[in-house]
Parts: structure tokens; C-alpha cells; sequence
């Protein structure tokens, strides 16, 4: 590595996130500079075209695209671009979906700040970084199905991304006040999720989401 920061462009959908994790991993370390943010996957792509940052830290669902697709217009046009997805999901699917467009990376905003800092060192460094629990599903995918993908859920598939998220917090026992404070939503939005989950899974309470959830290992 050179003795200069490792040079970051921050996409999220969230502008607080985005300032909040800016303030923070600058504060915190020397190792890294914020040369650039986006809040969608048009801006995203503009920017990161334009600042050639050394690593993204890339937000996996927002809402028109996601990381995907970011890494999707980007790949073969800036190759030398590193891609660390950081995301409030932990499913397999979001996992694998990500590293198949090209990320290098998966960690969840669970991690802390001066994990983070050390995960976009390491990934501008060459290597692979994963959450502990995120790094099986990248093996079992590509060791035991290799350029396949992932296994389809009819059932799983109609929900949105968001709904995903939702319904994920929910199974884990978070309150409508604490999802809508993790995901940077109100709480009717989240109210609205889960009566669209409600409506397309046809169950009629959070504990039968939350049995749901956990036979599909969402949780």
C-alpha cells in the first residue's frame, strides 16, 4: 500500500448515513479520504466516473437500482475500481447478487467504524472482506454451484428489496419505531411494507412473518 489514504466514494440512499459515516471514518483514521458521495445509481455512476475513486463503498438496495446495477455500468469501464458493499442486509441473496456483479467485498452497518476503515485498506489492498457469517454464502454459491445463481423462492421473490429489509427486523422481534429507525424510514412506511408482506405471502400476523421468515433463513 502507499503511504497516501486510500482515496473512498460513499454511495447510500440516505443522506444522514452518508454524512454520519463520512464525519465518522475521517475522524477516526488518516488511512482513508471521502473524495465523493451519491445517493442513487444515476449520481453514483456520474461520480464515481468522475473522481476515480480507488474504492466505493456501495449501498445495495435504493431506489432506482441498487449496487448491482452500479457495478453493472461500471465494471468494464473502470476496472480498476474497488467495490465494498455495505448494506443493513444479511441475506444470502443480497450477499450473492452483489459479489457475482463484481463487489470485492460484503460487510453489514453493523460493523464498526474502525472495522470499516480497516475492510476498504484491506480490499484496496487486494483482498476479499466479508462479515464473519456473509463469507459462507459467498463459499457454498460459488464452491458448490459455480456460475450458477442462487436458487429461486417463487414466494420470496415478489417482495421488494425494502420489504425484504422489513420483514427481516421484524422476524428478528424489532418494534415499528426501531425498524423505522435502522432502515431511516416513518413508521407508516414501515406499517405499509408489512401490509403489503401481510397481503402477498397471505398470513395474518407478524408472528406467522416471522415463522415465515426464519424457514427461508431470512433472519
Amino acid at each position: 500500500m502507499s503511504d497516501r489514504p486510500v482515496t473512498v466514494f460513499l454511495v447510500d440512499d440516505h443522506a444522514l448515513f452518508r454524512a454520519g459515516a463520512k464525519a465518522e471514518l475521517q475522524s477516526i483514521s488518516d488511512e482513508i479520504r471521502i473524495v465523493g458521495e451519491a445517493g442513487s445509481v444515476g449520481e453514483a455512476v456520474a461520480g464515481i466516473t468522475r473522481m476515480r475513486p480507488q474504492v466505493v463503498l456501495l449501498d445495495v438496495h435504493m431506489p432506482d437500482g441498487g449496487g448491482a446495477e452500479v457495478l453493472r455500468r461500471l465494471r468494464d469501464e473502470l476496472p480498476e475500481v474497488v467495490f465494498l458493499a455495505l448494506s443493513v442486509s444479511d441475506a444470502a441473496e443480497d450477499v450473492i447478487a452483489v459479489i457475482r456483479a463484481g463487489a470485492r467485498g460484503y460487510v453489514t452497518k453493523t460493523i464498526s467504524s474502525a472495522e470499516l476503515v480497516q475492510a476498504i485498506v484491506r480490499v484496496a489492498d487486494g483482498d476479499a472482506v466479508f462479515s464473519p457469517r456473509l463469507a459462507g454464502f459467498v463459499l457454498d454459491a460459488f464452491a458448490e454451484r459455480p456460475g450458477a445463481e442462487p436458487i429461486s423462492d417463487p414466494e420470496l421473490d415478489q417482495l421488494t428489496p425494502r420489504e425484504r429489509d422489513v420483514l427481516r427486523l421484524l422476524a428478528r422481534g424489532y418494534a415499528y419505531k426501531e425498524i423505522a429507525s435502522e432502515l431511516f424510514i416513518s413508521v407508516k412506511t414501515v406499517e405499509t411494507h408489512v401490509s403489503s408482506v401481510l397481503r402477498k405471502t397471505q398470513l395474518s400476523n407478524r408472528y406467522e412473518l416471522s415463522r415465515w421468515a426464519t424457514d427461508r433463513r431470512l433472519v
